[in-house]
């Protein structure tokens, strides 16, 4: 009797879960220099695994630094394999972490651009690429006594995605999915002079705005600076990295992007994003193999369009 497709990928999903959970116990059971010694051998079955993402990732690497090639071409594409294990390992141990624990393992430029942003009362936007480890920042952040909303892309499979949303909030972020309802969840933060967190360095769902992004035109989402423009709240782009001591991270918060409105919104906004894309170009170059994007990106790499 052939096994129809709807039960292979009910046990293909129930497997995803369990062994998600099952990493996450693991991680929590070790000591943290062993944890994080885990991302080498992870990452590089990641590597070996993934052909597609290997190649994309070297697209990207290569748009940064174009000089790269050959075995540092090879060592860079690891390095961010690597990376995105660490990013996963790591997550799965903070809510184990005490909140002393958490400050020790950061350093931060900039956080008065967020303490003067919520001064001001309408709430502060953080605009993050997918760089280094910003769920330890998202934990300290929350530590310090700024409640914080998370917007994030939904992932297959549900139940899968309902994990990930509960492992955020014992770490005590407010997580809403990306979607129809996001809008009205992020007003409500800022009104309620909060901290919005936005990844937005990839346009997904279609639509957004054009810009050069790395010497290249592509398109990044409109809601960081429509939103800042319509409430008041500053955009601030910000980036959080690893660092090579065990549990070491830094992050970078930088001033607040320039709004000047000239009274046609669509306008202001495509400024705005690409002053945005500007300022991640700049927070990228500082560990390129700590950008966490395996997926198309630009209307020239393969396969983009697909998702949307």
């Amino acid at each position: 009797m052939t096994e129809r497709p709807e039960g292979r990928r009910r046990i293909a999903d129930a497997l995803a879960v369990g062994g998600y959970r099952t990493g996450a116990v693991a991680a929590k059971l070790v000591p943290g220099f062993i944890a994080n010694g885990l991302s080498y051998p992870f990452g590089a079955a990641a590597n070996i695994a993934g052909p597609e993402r290997r190649s994309m990732v070297q697209r990207h690497l290569t748009r940064i630094d174009p000089s790269l090639e050959g075995p540092a071409l090879r060592r860079a594409v690891q390095d961010a394999f690597d990376s995105y294990a660490k990013y996963y390992i790591e997550s799965f141990r903070l809510s184990s972490l005490s909140a002393r624990t958490v400050e020790r393992g950061i350093d931060v430029e900039g956080y008065e651009h967020l303490t003067d942003g919520l001064d001001r009362g309408n709430g502060v936007i953080l605009a993050l690429p997918h760089l280094g480890g910003w769920e330890w920042a998202g934990r300290w952040a929350t530590d310090q006594g700024h409640p914080m909303t998370v917007v994030v892309e939904r992932i297959e499979p549900p139940k899968l995605f309902d994990w990930f949303v509960d492992l955020r909030a014992e770490l005590g972020m407010t997580v809403v999915p990306l979607g129809p309802q996001a809008g009205r969840a992020v007003l409500e933060a800022l009104r309620k002079n909060e901290v919005v967190c936005l990844l937005s360095d990839r346009n997904i769902g279609g639509g957004g705005i054009p810009v050069e992004f790395f010497g290249e035109q592509t398109r990044l989402p409109a809601g960081p600076a429509t939103l800042s423009l319509r409430t008041g709240a500053p955009l601030l782009p910000t980036a959080v990295y690893f660092t090579p001591r065990s549990d070491g991270h830094l992050g970078v918060i930088r001033p607040p992007v320039t709004l000047e409105r000239t009274g046609k919104l669509r306008d202001d906004v495509a400024a705005v994003t690409q002053a945005m894309a500007h300022e991640f170009e700049r927070l990228i170059r500082r560990a390129p193999s700590q950008w966490h994007l395996f997926q198309p990106n630009w209307p020239s790499d393969p396969g983009y369009g697909a998702e949307r």
